[in-house]
């Protein structure tokens, strides 16, 4: 006997379960969706929002084409997942989508979220002037590793560190290679020594290291700034977790990314107090809805001129700097307060 469905509703799961030694659980959402989007020409699914700013472990593609969906769109988006499914802790919060094959409801492009009209006047206005972004500044994710000369010298950085870590300087390498490859104190040796830094037992420190054991980036005999490469929650307008300049020979773990490469400490200065301001940090708070906080969360955010010839007075207040900032991109007032009232203030 022939069947019609008007109507069919689901509960699946949205992640699969951790497997082996890692904790990560890989998201099965976009599979369903998809699914979804074949049986019928309209759908409404409740979903992690993660891949709405490109964030979390969906396939980049994917995410890039459901943004440029002319049939998809937002109909109720949740940032806190808790409102929705009490208990529950889902970063990026919940969205609620729908799609109709028969009408153009998208695309949806850049997401907002609970962001008001204000804030996408201020993203336009910045585009406006097509500057470029401040992502093509930021290191990628493991920017220091272990040389061949290392690997090769200590055959128990493989043994310890595991294949999935290779050669990546990961925030145990500290303790696990303490006292043969990393040193509180510079050796008095004939080597040539550089310093990192990262976390052990979740503090700041620094250890010395052969600088034939690392590779060596540009960035690592200039003047630069870290941020940490996860921060907060990614609620909008939080503050960066101490960003902080780095002087000629001084790396870092993969808990940290490098901003810049400059001549002088106040390039590098200026480049942090740019940071530390609403305006980077709301544009920032546009695509970076998690924890995590790679380079391609920083793309809207535009370049500056951080020498002494810039127009904007780098030796100001970050509030101050704030201001200028306001003024070369035209904001207006409703903009402004936007920003102001929203986004945490640093200094």
């Amino acid at each position: 006997m022939d069947k019609k469905f008007d109507v069919v509703i689901g509960n699946p799961p949205y992640q699969d379960e951790a497997q082996g030694a890692t904790s990560r659980s890989e998201p099965l959402y976009h599979h369903f969706m998809e699914a979804a989007y074949e049986l019928s020409e309209k759908a409404v699914l409740i979903t992690p929002a993660r891949f709405l700013s490109n964030s979390g472990q969906t396939p980049t593609a994917w995410n890039k084409k459901m943004l440029a969906d002319k049939h998809l769109m937002v109909s109720h988006y949740e940032s806190n997942s808790n409102q929705v499914f009490p208990g529950t802790d889902i970063k990026g919060g919940i969205a609620v989508t729908y799609r109709d094959t028969s009408k153009e409801l998208g695309p949806i492009g850049v997401f907002l979220g609970e962001m008001s009209q204000e804030m996408n006047g201020f993203l336009q206005k910045v585009l406006a002037t097509k500057p470029k972004a401040l992502s093509e500044i930021i290191s990628s994710r493991a920017l220091y590793r272990f040389s061949d000369i290392a690997m090769s010298s200590h055959a128990e950085i493989a043994k310890l560190q595991g294949s999935g870590t290779g050669t990546q300087i990961t925030p145990p390498s500290f303790g696990l290679f303490s006292g043969t490859i990393f040193f509180e104190e510079k050796p008095s040796d004939t080597h040539s020594y550089v310093q990192l830094v990262g976390l052990l037992k979740g503090a700041r420190v620094r250890r010395w290291v052969r600088r034939d054991y690392i590779n060596q980036p540009e960035s690592l005999d200039r003047w630069n700034v870290l941020v940490a490469k996860s921060n907060n929650s990614g609620s909008f307008g939080e503050t960066l977790s101490s960003p902080f300049t780095a002087e000629p020979g001084l790396g870092h773990t993969d808990t940290f990314l490098t901003v810049g490469s400059f001549d002088t400490e106040n390039n590098a200065q200026a480049c942090l107090s740019y940071l530390k301001t609403k305006f980077a940090r709301a544009l920032l708070s546009i695509l970076k809805t998690t924890q995590d906080n790679p380079k391609g969360k920083w793309q809207y955010i535009p370049q500056q001129d951080f020498s002494s010839k810039s127009k904007i007075d780098w030796s100001k207040s970050v509030p101050e700097i704030d201001e200028q900032l306001y003024k070369k991109y035209g904001l207006s007032a409703s903009e402004i307060d936007f920003i102001e009232s929203n986004v945490k203030a640093m200094v």
